[in-house]
């Protein structure tokens, strides 16, 4: 691991972490959030960057430029991933990308490379969506896949809609939207993460690229009984969600399996939340992935008959709402490969490209911009856990790959 590298990690390392828990707790907006936002800020200017913080809460540091509107359209080359967190996340997911960004160019100064483009080093705001229930948001915004409008809508659990949120810290939300004039600047976008899987370490290499990101999305039900008593009420008498909920967690399973697919209720909500009372409403979050659209449209239609079925048979009322989604993303090729060309120089075997059910900041960028992503081995295979890792030795090939692609796409 390099020294700066090491550095930062350290210094990044116990900002938001649960004690408890040893994961993250990093949510958009929070105190922990604007930690890891003066963490960046401080990275950005003690190498002499510019820092800019865009309408959407996005933070950039520029090297040769001092904002989007000092680059010609498509000349920018622009690296970095995220600092939020799931509810007790591991440290690696989106730090790595961030942290190795501001590594790779100490690198490249170290080779003495001359910068032929400008160099930006971002960080996407709020991509986990651990706040608000839609991940993605600082990109999505400035991609115009989420309208201001509805962005307005989203609350947290507490009732706490964004735009106060964004007041609290500090941060007009009236003036998030689309930025396409800041995404038109950029050529590449490069993105580094750490693995969410094991592929890397089956195949015994440290890094990867990627080559498409699974179709995936949110699926709310709403599973509307009788609240009554638990101790006086006969079974036969009850119209009980957590039945219908309970039945449709193992019909996400089946589905799943069936279709080499993945499906997962991985939140609830109960009311009336009480020992001794049969609830009122359960509301379950589904997460589905699969390799292809129509596989998930199979699983997650599944899925909503099962739960139809077995919500009647309850009765139970049952609404089933999609809250966000995004399509199969097959990175372009044309840089794909190049970055396959930079990484491959001396080696006996090409780097491994392989798929993800992760979903990314660079997919949603590469609607309208070139992207790719980078992926550093994880040992453990586990993600969105304190158990994620990645080896010092395999997040200092990470570094190198990301110095190796970026000096090959600035010098261009």
């Amino acid at each position: 691991m390099t020294s700066s590298f090491h550095e930062m990690w350290q210094e990044l390392r116990p900002l938001g972490r649960d004690s408890s828990s040893g994961g993250y707790r990093r949510f958009a907006w929070t105190g922990a959030d604007a930690d890891c936002r003066a963490w960046f800020r401080a990275q950005a200017e003690a190498r002499g960057l510019a820092y800019e913080l865009d309408r959407n809460g996005n933070q950039w540091a520029w090297l040769g430029a001092t904002t989007y509107r000092d680059v010609a359209p498509g000349d920018a080359v622009v690296t970095g991933s995220h600092l939020d967190s799931v509810p007790d996340g591991g440290a690696f997911d989106g730090p790595l990308g961030v942290v190795s960004s501001f590594a790779a160019l100490d690198e490249l100064r170290r080779r003495g490379v001359e910068f032929g483009k400008p160099l930006a080093l971002v960080n996407f705001g709020d991509e986990e969506g651990a706040r608000f229930g839609l991940a993605c948001v600082g990109s999505r915004l400035s991609a115009g896949a989420l309208t201001a409008q509805a962005a307005h809508r989203l609350r947290d659990g507490d009732g706490v809609t964004l735009p106060q949120a964004m007041e609290r810290a500090g941060h007009d939300p009236d003036a998030i939207g689309p930025d396409p004039e800041r995404l038109a600047a950029i050529g590449a976008f490069v993105e580094l993460h750490v693995e969410q899987g094991r592929a890397l370490d089956l195949s015994g290499d440290p890094v990867g690229i990627a080559s498409a990101i699974w179709p995936h999305g949110r699926w709310r039900f709403d599973f509307r009984g009788e609240a009554n008593h638990a101790g006086t009420t006969r079974l036969e008498d009850r119209r009980d969600p957590m039945l219908s909920y309970a039945a449709t967690v193992l019909a996400a399973r089946e589905q799943a399996r069936l279709a080499g697919a993945l499906a997962t209720f991985g939140k609830v909500s109960v009311e009336p939340n009480g020992v001794n009372a049969i609830p009122s409403l359960v509301r379950g979050w589904l997460d589905a992935r699969a390799a292809g659209q129509d596989t998930l449209d199979t699983v997650v239609d599944g899925i909503e008959r099962a739960a139809a079925e077995r919500a009647a048979r309850d009765g139970v009322a049952l609404d089933v709402v999609r809250e966000s989604f995004t399509p199969v993303v097959e990175f372009g090729h044309a840089l794909r490969d190049e970055l396959s060309a930079i990484l491959g120089k001396g080696r006996e075997r090409p780097v491994p490209v392989l798929g993800t059910g992760a979903g990314h900041d660079a997919g949603i960028l590469s609607a309208t911009v070139p992207t790719a992503m980078l992926f550093v081995r994880n040992p453990t295979g586990v993600s969105h856990s304190p158990a994620e890792a990645a080896t010092e030795d395999d997040c200092a090939a990470g570094v190198t790959a990301l110095a190796d692609v970026l000096e090959g796409l600035v010098c261009r």
